[in-house]
């Protein structure tokens, strides 16, 4: 006679290999967390500003076409995109940590940022270079600035997932904020040197040393309203609200001045803690001595 209690205990033992085996079976997409279903939205918005730049500036140059609006409105809606983009970044590792990830969230982080903030922010400097720039030598060295971003993304990305740094910092500048500083640089229009110096500077500063605050808790909330902020000057700029185009130009110049800063002040920082510490082992020193 078999004992109940026993009975029982080998149900539950199947039970729960037939559980594991139909979790084992179940489809991608319901194998995925809210996070990664976040940094997936990042990934769309990225493709999406790529599809705006190419049939809303590149499509209308190649083929003639004289309308402005039209050229405007999607590279406003693009960058607005990529705006997007960097809010489902911040918001899928916020949801992540809170929550869960899947073991894919990690990869599915790079791959959805390489498109976001490497593809789509490059693509748009080598069609400025195309459009902006009619000296065909100008628009080469534009597709060059433009691989160099790409790849500056690509290393710092790879960087991130293989070098461990102190809590709370980044190694570099992050790729959000660096394809915003990139974009920022093509729609302020300088002249041309000075625009291929600062993307170039930009690209250099995503694979550097420089050490860089993660956006969380007031930095975090900082963030989200520069980029609600930033939209709305798009906006404006797109429709051609009076004052569209300044607004534009100030919220550019500011993005490429908090680019230039805050390297600065971590680089100050630095500076300071490393004289600390020389000044601190020298007392050490003659505090042996006495």
């Amino acid at each position: 006679m078999i004992d109940p209690d026993t009975r029982a205990a080998e149900w539950a033992a199947d039970a729960e290999a037939e559980a594991a085996e139909e979790a084992e079976e179940m489809p991608l997409s319901l194998r995925l967390s809210i996070a990664d279903a976040l940094t997936l939205g990042n990934a769309t918005c990225g493709f999406m500003a790529v599809y705006f730049t190419t049939t809303g500036i590149l499509i209308p140059h190649l083929t003639g076409s004289t309308e402005t609006g039209m050229a405007r409105n999607s590279a406003a809606t693009a960058v607005i995109l990529m705006l997007c983009a960097a809010i489902f970044d911040l918001f899928d590792g916020i949801v992540a940590r809170k929550l869960r990830s899947s073991p894919m969230g990690a990869e599915l982080d790079n791959l959805s940022d390489l498109i976001s903030f490497g593809l789509a922010p490059a693509y748009f400097v080598l069609v400025y270079g195309m459009v902006a720039v009619p000296d065909g030598a100008q628009q080469k060295v534009s597709a060059v600035a433009a691989v160099a971003v790409l790849l500056a993304v690509v290393l710092r990305l790879a960087r991130f997932s293989c070098v461990t740094m102190k809590d709370g910092m980044f190694q570099g500048m992050p790729s959000p904020f660096g394809a915003l500083t990139v974009v920022s640089i093509v729609l302020l229009e300088l002249p041309f040197v000075p625009t291929l110096l600062a993307i170039i500077g930009v690209a250099w500063l995503m694979v550097s040393r420089v050490e860089y605050p993660k956006p969380r808790g007031v930095l975090a909330v900082a963030m989200l309203a520069w980029i609600v902020g930033a939209m709305g000057m798009l906006a404006a700029w797109a429709f051609d609200a009076p004052g569209g185009a300044f607004l534009l130009q100030t919220g550019c110049a500011l993005q490429v001045v908090m680019g230039a800063v805050i390297p600065l002040f971590a680089t100050a920082r630095r500076v300071n803690t490393f004289r600390g510490n020389r000044r601190e082992n020298r007392e050490a020193r003659a505090a042996q001595l006495r």
